[in-house]
């Protein structure tokens, strides 16, 4: 595994870190500093949960569902595929079926077009994921689906046990298979945590 490489595909957070419309801006305040004279270095952090680098639990949009500190771990390690999206527009079967995805792919991790459209997944093939036995979807983008579908798409993939992982930095690493590593913080009760994801490979 050590000759192989390491990609972290973790979006930094910072006080510019993007966050969804709405969302409160991320913070980092410097309570006290080394380089100031004191005696240690001590930050606070204030941000939404879906800043960033994060995944997703299936109580962000069903009521009792399963929280980020429940979510099985096993859905977010093991094998993966990185596919590229050629063009932008919502992600749809025959989109996917352009991707010539093999059927026994379990993890997907769409890397889209580097534009300001709504470029991600929509209701009826998130439904082909799920049929298709997948157990993860990520994607470079803040959120795994199209604006108007955002709802639908989410509870499809939560109600079926996905994981989903959004805001992805999937800049580097080329297109292929690799062995991906997603951790949440165990947040109680949380809806979503920050992750640090790493593809190997």
């Amino acid at each position: 595994m050590f000759n192989k490489m390491i990609y972290d595909i973790s979006k930094p957070l910072s006080e510019s870190t993007p966050v969804y419309p709405g969302d409160p801006p991320v913070r980092v305040d410097r309570l006290s500093d080394v380089a100031s004279g004191a005696e240690f270095t001590l930050s606070g952090l204030s941000m939404s949960l879906h800043a960033g680098t994060h995944v997703d639990a299936p109580s962000h949009f069903i009521a009792g569902g399963p929280t980020v500190d429940e979510i099985p771990l096993a859905p977010l390690i093991g094998p993966a595929l990185l596919v590229d999206i050629p063009n932008p527009g919502p992600i749809t079967p025959e989109v996917m079926k352009s991707l010539s995805i093999p059927p026994n792919a379990t993890r997907i991790l769409f890397r889209t077009p580097d534009t300001p459209d709504d470029t991600a997944l929509d209701a009826p093939a998130v439904e082909q994921l799920v049929e298709s036995g997948v157990k993860l979807v990520g994607i470079d983008r803040m959120s795994i689906a199209t604006t108007d579908r955002e709802t639908q798409v989410h509870r499809i993939l939560l109600a079926a046990g996905v994981a989903i992982i959004e805001s992805l930095n999937l800049t580097e690493p080329p297109p292929g298979e690799y062995r991906l590593i997603c951790l949440p913080l165990k947040i109680a009760a949380a809806e979503a945590a920050p992750a640090r994801a790493v593809l190997i490979g």
